[in-house]
């Protein structure tokens, strides 16, 4: 009977050790610095670019001035919220002639927090709903103003 709840709390203690730890996530590419040393500047073109490195993660949405090839590690711990642990960023910019005109990498550490923009329309009656301007009316109406229309 002892060796039965010894046995027990041992798995339930080994379950909560399991559940508990860290679960790492990758997402997304960036390509190695041996492929990088591929590209030369000025003189490989978008085509040849996307034929060594691959198709990039996104491009310039714009102006379609680079690509941009870009990973994630995200650590995953019990209830928490998921936090990036690594974030990299390639970026190859491109002249006007579509050559190769850069190479850059950024990661975690070079990011910037950017506000966005936040787009609310205010309410014109001072954020009261439907219904209660509908009940409000009611008590404006009086006796006199419903005789004096027949």
């Amino acid at each position: 009977m002892i060796n039965l709840v010894k046995a027990t709390i041992l798995c339930f203690s080994m379950g909560a050790m399991i559940s508990c730890s860290a679960v790492y996530r990758n997402h997304g590419f960036t390509p190695l610095d041996a492929d990088l040393a591929k590209i030369v500047v000025g003189v490989d073109t978008r085509a040849s670019v996307e034929e060594t490195l691959g198709a990039p993660t996104t491009s310039g949405v714009k102006t379609k001035d680079g690509f941009y090839y870009i990973s994630s590690r995200w650590r995953y711990f019990g209830t928490k919220a998921p936090a990036p642990t690594e974030r990299e960023v390639v970026v190859v910019s491109f002249t006007t002639n579509n050559l190769v005109k850069n190479i850059s990498r950024y990661g975690l550490k070079d990011a910037k927090v950017i506000v966005l923009s936040r787009r609310v329309t205010e309410g014109g009656s001072g954020e009261i709903s439907l219904i209660r301007q509908l009940m409000g009316n009611f008590g404006r109406v009086s006796a006199e103003d419903m005789l004096s229309g027949v």
